[in-house]
């Protein structure tokens, strides 16, 4: 199918689903599951994990429906975001539980064997040094620099996600950039 044609589809069965209509939403979540489930997986590297995002991405789909308006992008570009949020909101959600286990732990089961136990703890305090220099940026900053770098957003698509100009955006992951390079060095 040519992509304007499927394009028009989706945006059919998602003012369908707007209106309440549950085989339209069937059908969107047929045609869309796939691509929403390979950036969950892609952004959280477990299955069960991806599952549960996916499920929640589309409740808000279902939920918002009627919110979306063509001119802020495509309707899989919308839905992709709204899955890239969730599945960001689940990381920090787990980031903060982790916060209370021993990290170092955690961590070192992920490094490879030829990772020295010392060098363990050394890239332990580098993730925190980071994830605080990352807190200590303003918020438009930081959500651009995670759009970019951690979720891979292009400037453009950054734009359409959240809604602001594209000058504002190259500037907000420059000096953002600029402030963590300073933050991390110090």
């Amino acid at each position: 199918m040519e992509q304007s044609q499927q394009q028009q589809q989706l945006l059919q069965w998602l003012y369908a689903t707007a209106q309440g209509n549950k085989q339209a939403f069937e059908q969107l979540y047929q045609a869309t599951s796939g691509k929403l489930f390979s950036v969950s997986l892609h952004l959280l590297r477990r299955n069960d994990w991806a599952e549960d995002v996916l499920q929640d991405a589309y409740v808000r789909i279902w939920h918002n429906a009627a919110d979306y308006h063509a001119e802020k992008g495509s309707v899989m570009s919308w839905m992709i975001s709204i899955t890239r949020y969730r599945a960001l909101d689940l990381l920090k959600s787990r980031r903060v539980k982790a916060e209370h286990l021993d990290i170092t732990e955690e961590l070192a089961d992920g490094v490879s064997e030829e990772v020295q136990p010392g060098e363990a703890i050394g890239l332990v305090r580098e993730k925190v040094k980071l994830d605080d220099c990352m807190q200590g940026l303003t918020d438009e900053h930081r959500q651009s620099i995670q759009l970019a770098y951690f979720n891979g957003l292009s400037h453009q698509e950054i734009t359409e996600h959240t809604g602001s100009p594209l000058g504002s955006v190259k500037s907000w992951i420059r000096r953002g950039l600029t402030q963590l390079k300073r933050c991390l060095e110090a």
